[in-house]
């Protein structure tokens, strides 16, 4: 059946469609997502919370027929799990620093891109690292370098027909901050990293406690106070973290940081209590604070973003059936309905127009083009978490994502980082 005639279908008769098209695709594909009579099939996904969402495994599981587990924690936590047990999991949903750490334990296999439904739609931004001729890649790991897996084993630029994840979820990062507590000199100056490290936010300061994304912010905020300057900001070396670090253990020791935070409901948490002003915070808490009248801005800094890309990656233990299954659920992820459900947390999906129908043109026109809502608009909760009148911060999706300072890395001095990091935060 056409697409455009599936999605002016009720939506029970078009998720049956949907699910009908992708079991025939999976059959073209050599793959069967599972044998009729059997016991239907639970796939295992780790990962955090920003994507492992109770709304979304329900409706996977509605659409794709089989069961569905989802096991979600800190960043830290969940990638440590990954690199050392492929055993405990089918796939893996985190972001692109994620990558070499995985890759290097052998915790991940190969992604066989001939069995990515949508693998043409995929967008320029793992392909080639722009999505527009004058786009600013950013320093460290730009997803594109670190996707195609290469004849010798390596990840690379060169494309092939194996990829070390799916790229799907994806945005800019910064810093939100409550604009009620705005301090006055503030509120005539652009928004900077180095906000994080201004005085008059002195003991109202969270941090995502994660080295490879936490650091970046630390980074951003010490270079942009004139603190520290950075000849790679996305290769950080050995004396240029003693530096950094022997600034923000000074810091903690004034009590400028009033805590680390290791979710996204924890950094939920540290705002609505008053714990914090000012944060490191990703978009579904922005989204959840201000569905609950807490009026919190996702800062655009003058900088530039610090960017990251979520990857889903195949376990090195999965295979057979497990292994269909998996792809299927890949496939699931770029049929439109999910992209269309994290755009309203302010996340984009590598192939936005197939999500375009399953959003109103005034959240496709806010959320994706950054023009001026037109109306309130709900967030994933149901709650409005955008008023009308608003626009978003920083503009479109391709400007926002022509502004990238460094993306989420693992940097070369990864190990002596942690060692500084472990240091920093019980100073």
């Amino acid at each position: 059946m056409p697409e455009e005639v599936v999605s002016h279908l009720p939506s029970s008769q078009k998720r049956r469609t949907l699910l009908k098209g992708g079991i025939a695709f999976a059959l073209s594909a050599g793959t069967t997502p599972f044998a009729i009579g059997k016991e239907k099939p639970t796939l295992r996904v780790l990962g955090t919370h920003v994507t492992l969402q109770e709304a979304l495994r329900q409706r996977a599981m509605e659409d794709l027929g089989f069961n569905i587990e989802f096991e979600p924690g800190g960043s830290a936590r969940v990638l440590q799990k990954a690199s050392m047990n492929p055993n405990t999991f089918d796939l893996y949903e985190q972001w692109s620093n994620s990558i070499n750490v995985l890759w290097r334990a052998q915790a991940i296999q190969p992604i066989d891109k001939k069995k990515l439904r949508y693998w043409d739609e995929v967008n320029d931004l793992t392909k080639t690292g722009r999505l527009s001729p004058d786009a600013r890649i950013g320093a460290g790991d730009a997803p594109h370098k670190i996707i195609n897996v290469q004849n010798d084993g390596s990840l690379g630029e060169q494309h092939t027909e194996k990829i070390s994840f799916l790229p799907y979820v994806h945005n800019v990062d910064s810093f939100g901050y409550h604009a009620d507590h705005l301090p006055d000199a503030l509120k005539k100056e652009q928004e900077s990293w180095g906000w994080l490290l201004d005085s008059r936010y002195s003991g109202k300061v969270g941090i995502v406690n994660d080295p490879t994304i936490g650091l970046f912010d630390l980074a951003l905020a010490a270079q942009a106070k004139g603190f520290v300057q950075f000849e790679d900001i996305g290769a950080i070396n050995d004396q240029e973290l003693d530096d950094l670090f022997s600034i923000l253990i000074e810091l903690t020791q004034l009590h400028h940081f009033s805590g680390f935070w290791t979710s996204v409901p924890e950094s939920v948490e540290f705002m609505k209590s008053g714990r914090v002003s000012i944060e490191s915070m990703f978009s579904p808490a922005v989204s959840a604070l201000n569905g609950q009248n807490i009026p919190v801005t996702f800062a655009a800094p003058k900088e530039g973003y610090r960017g990251w890309h979520g990857v889903m990656c195949l376990s090195s233990a999965t295979h057979g059936r497990q292994k269909d299954i998996a792809y299927e659920y890949m496939n699931w992820w770029l049929s439109g309905w999910p992209g269309a459900f994290i755009a309203r947390q302010g996340y984009y999906i590598s192939n936005p127009e197939r999500s375009a129908q399953y959003l109103s043109k005034a959240e496709w026109d806010y959320w994706y083009e950054g023009k001026v809502a037109t109306q309130a608009l709900k967030g994933t909760d149901g709650r409005i978490s955008v008023s009308k009148g608003a626009q978003r911060n920083g503009g479109s999706y391709k400007a926002r994502f022509s502004n990238v300072a460094v993306w989420n890395t693992v940097m070369p001095s990864y190990e002596y980082s942690l060692q500084k990091w472990y240091e920093f935060i019980t100073a």
